[in-house]
């Protein structure tokens, strides 16, 4: 004789009907709620805040050279010749480098009119130093770049200055007395007396403008800003050039009864 199920044997199908029913009705309430933002961007009430994104100003400011106004836009239609015709815009930029600069010289405490023999033995002066200028400037560029800028300053500058200097002195003078007439030994005295001291001023200023330009100035405008400098330059070479013309001459009246 079977006997009829107690409440101990009916209490574990029960119980679990009881729990899959909890169960159901908890997973019927929380689909229905509405998803809760759990971002800290929602203030007391529960509204949502409107916060905007800082975004950091990427735009950087224009370089000094290219907010000069007019002086921007010649040194920028200098860097686009530059470009299609690097040697032909070198040799036009000595000419007029040496050509300002020996008027210039002439000009410096003297009364005289304007010699134009001078003058033109500049413009061949420039005119050939022009293209080994350049050459030189765009060689020293490509080397001597180490990790360290300091050190490739450093190095640029030593070389420029135990190398290029004495031998572009000694051309500039010695093709100034050559071009003038004068003899050999008058040109190797031309040299000696002028070569020693524009190597030691030269050591005064153009390490600071070399720094300065390969620091600062972009490639493109290395040249027209080293040009416009060394209008300064060759102002002051052509008046020691003229000094000792000038000693030289009075050396000759002395000599001569």
């Amino acid at each position: 004789m079977r006997r009829p199920p107690t409440l101990a044997t009916a209490a574990p199908p029960l119980r679990s009907i009881f729990r899959t029913t909890l169960r159901l009705r908890r997973h019927q309430s929380s689909s229905s709620r509405p998803d809760r933002d759990p971002s800290p961007s929602t203030n007391a009430t529960g509204a949502a805040r409107s916060e905007s994104i800082p975004v950091p100003n990427t735009v950087s400011p224009l370089p000094l050279w290219q907010r000069l106004g007019p002086l921007t836009a010649v040194a920028t239609a200098y860097a686009r010749a530059q470009k299609r015709r690097p040697w032909g815009t070198q040799f036009a930029s000595a000419l007029v480098i040496y050509g300002l600069a020996d008027v210039s010289a002439q000009s410096i405490g003297s009364d005289d009119d304007l010699d134009p023999k001078r003058t033109a033995r500049s413009l061949v002066i420039g005119g050939i130093a022009a293209i080994p200028s350049y050459l030189w400037f765009i060689w020293l560029s490509n080397h001597f770049n180490y990790s360290s800028h300091l050190l490739s300053l450093a190095t640029k500058i030593s070389v420029s200055q135990f190398l290029f200097a004495p031998v572009f002195n000694t051309y500039f003078f010695g093709a100034q007395a050559a071009l003038a007439g004068c003899s050999p030994a008058a040109v190797v005295d031309r040299i000696v007396q002028t070569v020693p001291t524009s190597v030691v001023n030269s050591c005064q200023f153009w390490p600071l403008v070399t720094a300065f330009t390969f620091t600062f100035i972009p490639m493109e405008y290395r040249s027209v800003f080293s040009g416009v400098i060394a209008i300064g330059w060759q102002t002051y070479l052509a008046l020691l050039n003229r000094r000792a013309e000038r000693r030289a001459d009075s050396i000759q009246d002395a000599v001569e009864p």
